[in-house]
């Protein structure tokens, strides 16, 4: 039954995929797995077809699509990784590999988990690919969580929440992070969980009619204006995020005006822009609501227009608006990077952003090779700075800084640059002059005066300062100056 749903899922956007290779592919986990079970009482099988199904979602390569079919052959059955290689080749088993060794990895909260995440960074480091399948696996794990003891639903919902979802925001997977969050918010906190599907539910049911009638008016007005509509749909907010942002709102749920947005697709980033001024001429968009994720993308490289108008009625509706292209990726991220790369295409710049990230992983695994406790040390950092919230900083000249939340101007120099966080001495944010230690905001434009004669960074820097390449670099020197 699962094969079937399998095959069609990789034809609709692969028509000319070997569906041979994935049937072989199926046959094989299906004999490997027989007479398994599942806590839910299903055949184990179906576990591995939903992950390869969500594979497919993605758009992923047949390869990929055919090691998530395979990925617990070797942990829960007599088949070794030796057979898989001979049978599907190098690539496929060393992908399973990847996932086997993954999933030894157990969770028992974020202080403890350090060993283990250097072990996911690891695997990350040496092929992308593996979180991507993990991601599918632990999806459909999620999903059948009711079977499990209720001591161990919390413990992978927990780890869900705290470790997988953030990396799948950070690699811009939006449609995963958004599942796995919603997932596993239902167990980590059941009562919260209750309330806002309640919210949810009333609202979206109010406002699905008077929706359809709005974005039936937008579709008739851009064609008047010669823009072709690809797509219009009404998007409601996942229930985790909303669970966040009305936290931020004494939980009012009436200051919430994205809960339910029109997602509008059209062919061009001039059709983007030239629908945001007709969308505006139709109704009168709310101060402060306008953002511009085209021109300045979300440090995970999400594009995107998003305005919020009061309707007709006084009704006021948020309104998304992007390409294609742009939409592929905020719902798949650095999965369309081997969209790209099937189809024999550059890599977009979202997907080098992702990217960017992954390649830091290698240069840190590469450079500190021989020395364990440099490269733990180094993972754990990179696990602070992972996990935080990020915002992104312009430089004068338009460049895009990633940081992590709570970030400061000494923070902004050092990511620019290791000599020019070394010798800052002032800061001009939006074009006034700032102490060293004020805080940055997303969409920021900060400027750093440099001191050439300066020897090196000031020791009290390390009271608020944020990324760990800031604090290295400042220790560094004053271990340097207290041994002279």
């Amino acid at each position: 039954m699962g094969l079937p749903r399998l095959l069609e899922a990789v034809r609709e956007y692969s028509p000319k995929s070997d569906l041979e290779t994935v049937e072989l592919a199926y046959d094989f986990a299906a004999k490997a797995h027989e007479g398994q079970k599942r806590a839910s009482g299903e055949p184990y099988i179906n576990h591995s077809v939903e992950a390869a199904i969500t594979l497919a979602k993605m758009r992923l390569p047949e390869n990929m699509i055919v090691a998530g079919l395979l990925h617990d052959v070797p942990e829960d059955t007599n088949v070794t990784l030796e057979d898989i290689e001979k049978n599907f080749g190098e690539d496929v088993a060393s992908m399973v590999g990847g996932i086997t060794k993954l999933g030894k990895i157990k969770y028992r909260g974020m202080e403890r988990y350090v060993e283990n995440l250097r072990k996911m960074f690891v695997a990350m480091a040496s092929d992308i690919r593996v979180i991507l399948i993990k991601f599918a696996d632990r999806l459909h794990n999620l999903s059948t969580l009711d079977a499990l003891p209720p001591r161990k639903r919390l413990r992978i919902a927990l780890e869900t929440l705290e470790i997988y979802a953030p990396i799948a925001n950070r690699l811009g997977v939006g449609f995963i992070q958004g599942m796995l969050e919603d997932y596993s918010f239902k167990y980590v906190n059941p009562k919260e969980f209750a309330w806002v599907s309640g919210l949810v539910k009333e609202r979206y049911r109010a406002k699905e009619r008077y929706l359809k009638k709005v974005g039936q008016k937008i579709v008739d007005e851009l064609k008047k204006n010669h823009v072709e509509v690809l797509d219009i749909h009404g998007r409601t907010k996942h229930l985790y995020s909303l669970f966040k942002k009305l936290l931020k709102y004494d939980r009012n749920i009436d200051k919430i005006y994205d809960l339910v947005a029109l997602r509008v697709i059209v062919p061009t980033v001039a059709d983007c822009y030239a629908t945001l001024g007709i969308i505006h001429h139709m109704w009168k968009p709310l101060k402060g609501r306008i953002k511009d994720y085209i021109a300045q993308p979300k440090p995970n490289g999400y594009q995107s227009l998003h305005t919020t108008v009061f309707c007709d009625g006084g009704d006021i509706v948020e309104v998304q608006i992007r390409t294609e292209q742009m939409h592929q990726e905020s719902e798949y991220g650095i999965a369309a990077h081997w969209q790209y790369a099937e189809a024999g295409k550059e890599s977009s710049e979202t997907a080098n952003v992702q990217i960017a990230w992954v390649k830091d992983l290698i240069r840190l695994q590469q450079e500190k090779l021989g020395d364990s406790d440099k490269l733990m040390e180094s993972f754990e950092n990179l696990k602070i700075d992972v996990f935080q919230k990020r915002i992104f900083v312009f430089t004068p000249k338009g460049d895009v800084i990633d940081l992590p939340e709570d970030a400061t101007p000494v923070d902004f120099a050092y990511a620019i640059h290791s000599d020019i966080g070394d010798r800052c001495t002032a800061a001009r944010i939006n074009n006034e002059i700032a102490s060293l230690d004020a805080r940055l905001y997303s969409g920021d434009m900060c400027e750093i005066v440099v001191d050439k004669n300066r020897k090196g960074p000031n020791p009290d820097w390390l009271k608020f300062v944020k990324t760990n390449h800031a604090k290295d670099r400042v220790k560094t020197y004053a271990k340097k100056k207290r041994l002279h």
